[in-house]
């Protein structure tokens, strides 16, 4: 992955079916003008025609978020490593005018993010056939107790199903209210969230009882300063 975020403000994702390993992701939250959606994404379209068009060897997914306040699109892309922030990519200047001229006349803010997998907590592979994805983040307050949580607690369910149920990463820097933690949960379409399931600590219960369990919980709450989630739904028309 080239140094796009640095002239697209739009990165890669990596490519569904993957093994999840140790790396970097970059996310992109851009908060599209009242009644512009279709003028981006008609700019998106062009922009991505143009790095086709240029030999890009990048890929990308391109996310809508279905709740929350305005039209907010999700963009993400995965490094092995921060030494390929410094490479150049030639597709990318390119295409810088299509950016300027047809995609930020329509953006009202832009939010920039990055974050390290944590493979030890998260499920070894992502799925193959993703059409939503469930992001739940979390602001700790004491990032040892949570971590102990988080372990104890995913490797319970990774012992008693078989492997983990999410995609854990831990957010590198940010201001004050960003989040610390965020996991990350995927689907093949809206159906699949009737699907009714245990939840993480009533699975935990049901392995080491409620009085462990309690106690787990009284952790969880002592770590968390807050938490909330998002559900994002795949724009394949405007992904690669």
């Amino acid at each position: 992955m080239k140094k796009l975020v640095l002239i697209l403000l739009i990165l890669p994702f990596v490519a569904l079916g993957q093994s999840f390993e140790k790396g970097i992701l970059s996310m992109t939250s851009i908060t599209v003008k009242q009644g512009h959606r279709m003028q981006f994404e008609d700019g998106v379209k062009k922009w991505k025609e143009c790095m086709l068009e240029n030999g890009t060897e990048d890929s990308w997914n391109i996310w809508t978020r279905v709740q929350g306040e305005g039209t907010v699109y999700g963009l993400s892309g995965m490094m092995e490593n921060w030494a390929e922030m410094d490479e150049e990519d030639e597709a990318g200047k390119s295409c810088y005018s299509i950016v300027t001229n047809f995609i930020m006349p329509h953006v009202e803010k832009v939010s920039y993010s990055m974050a390290s997998t944590l493979p030890d907590w998260s499920k070894k592979t992502m799925a193959t056939d993703t059409k939503l994805i469930w992001v739940s983040y979390f602001r700790v307050k004491n990032g040892m107790l949570f971590s102990e949580v988080v372990k104890d607690v995913t490797s319970t369910i990774a012992n008693k199903e078989g492997e983990s149920r999410g995609l854990w990463y831990a957010f590198e820097g940010g201001s004050e209210h960003d989040p610390d933690y965020m996991v990350v949960s995927s689907y093949n379409g809206y159906a699949a969230l009737d699907i009714e399931e245990d939840g993480p600590f009533k699975v935990y219960e049901n392995v080491h009882g409620k009085k462990k369990t309690d106690a787990m919980r009284e952790n969880w709450r002592n770590a968390v300063d807050a938490g909330w989630s998002y559900i994002y739904e795949h724009k394949p028309e405007l992904s690669n």
